[in-house]
């Protein structure tokens, strides 16, 4: 997923009209980070008649792409 998420970002950074002329060669990763993203609850049956929840939570990779100088 990471480098997936590496390639979207350079290709954006690729796309931009004031970034026309860059090679992708000249590009570096300037910043990764991970954010919480939304939790999903959902309740799953336990024992004695009782609900259990359950908490999927998912995350926001934020990748930062800059040009060398």
């Amino acid at each position: 997923m990471i480098e997936k998420t590496i390639h979207s970002a350079v290709s954006n950074f690729l796309q931009s009209e004031e970034t026309a002329n860059t090679d992708g060669e000249d590009l570096f990763v300037k910043e990764a980070f991970v954010d919480e993203g939304p939790t999903m609850r959902r309740f799953r049956p336990a024992s004695m008649g009782r609900a259990s929840r359950i908490r999927r939570r998912s995350s926001h990779l934020t990748v930062v792409v800059a040009e060398k100088d």
